[in-house]
């Protein structure tokens, strides 16, 4: 999941400080999730989704399908 997670980062060509704003959180806070040094909450996996247009489901690696679900 946290490979994922800097992978769809650096595919937006977004810094982990970009990505930390548009979060509403500090770089250092983001980075932790990308360490997988803090766990990710649930509503920042559902926006890290809804931002890169996929599914929680790719991101947790439960799926290789990056689209999201249909009517999401």
């Amino acid at each position: 999941m946290y490979r994922r997670i800097r992978d769809l980062r650096e595919d937006s060509n977004l810094s982990q400080t970009e990505m930390g704003r548009i979060l509403g959180m500090s770089q250092t806070g983001y980075s932790k999730y990308e360490t997988g040094e803090n766990d990710v909450p649930t509503g920042i996996l559902l926006k890290l989704a809804d931002f890169h247009n996929t599914s929680v489901d790719y991101i947790l690696g439960r799926t290789n399908i990056r689209e999201p679900y249909p009517g999401e």
